[in-house]
């Protein structure tokens, strides 16, 4: 969920290359972000003839993930690109020479596949746990389930036969909720509101779902765990979720 320590992190230096790029769409753009119990430090090289007000971006996104942004101090250490660097992928152009045949300022691993298991073209593993912390964001969002917190993950295992997925056998629920959360009420409402939509159209008629094995989850994101940038890459579900209204009657409709 978007805030999990990590992926906060990752959304508050994702805001500051949106801001960055939305008024010079040439910004070069290397933000770090480090967050742990009462501080958030950003730090990197920026070379942009944007001004980006890094202070309010980090103010403005820990209160829409849903963190009171005057719990934290919120350091900034911020400069331009190495000279050096910026010399080696920014070299003149001849007349006609294509501006893509810049370098990009530093290196980067991708990895990945398509695959036919679901429309998204991603294993189904990965879609139903996308699915479900998603729904629980705009639960939470939205008020359909107030108990619960910003701060969850979730894990989604699939049996297969050879290549094919044949059906959902566990799912593992933690998410964030208050002090007096009456699990067993948590559960009912996961049941009514989130399970159904996250898993339809998918095998999962007997799935084990085990909600917050480790107990209670009262104590959540930075304040229980230290986040960094680029730690989650490959879990990336909810950063930019916004509820709209065809989203919020979706996350109304009752279980199929």
């Amino acid at each position: 969920m978007r805030g999990h320590p990590d992926k906060l992190c990752n959304l508050i230096a994702d805001s500051v290359l949106d801001a960055c790029l939305q008024h010079d769409p040439a910004s070069r753009v290397a933000c770090e972000v480090m967050a742990t119990h009462g501080h958030i430090i950003v730090a990197g090289e920026i070379t942009t003839s944007a001004k980006p007000d890094v202070f309010n971006i980090v103010r403005d996104t820990l209160r829409d993930v849903g963190y009171d942004p005057k719990a934290y101090q919120i350091d900034c250490y911020i400069h331009d690109q190495s000279p050096d660097i910026a010399g080696a992928v920014e070299p003149e152009l001849a007349e006609g020479e294509d501006e893509d045949t810049l370098g990009a300022g530093d290196q980067g691993v991708m990895v990945g596949y398509a695959c036919n298991e679901t429309p998204e073209y991603l294993p189904m593993p990965v879609v139903a746990a996308q699915r479900l912390v998603t729904l629980l964001e705009i639960s939470r969002m939205t008020g359909v389930i107030p108990d619960i917190g910003p701060d969850g993950k979730v894990q989604v295992t699939m049996e297969y036969n050879g290549d094919t997925p044949v059906r959902i056998t566990t799912v593992v629920v933690s998410v964030q909720h208050k002090e007096d959360t009456d699990i067993n009420k948590l559960a009912d409402l996961l049941d009514e509101y989130v399970f159904p939509l996250a898993f339809d159209g998918m095998p999962a008629d007997d799935v084990e779902i085990i909600l917050n094995p480790s107990g209670k989850f009262v104590q959540g994101g930075p304040d229980a765990d230290t986040g960094l940038t680029g730690r989650k890459l490959m879990v990336t579900a909810t950063a930019h979720l916004r509820p709209t209204a065809a989203v919020r009657s979706a996350a109304r409709m009752p279980p199929r």
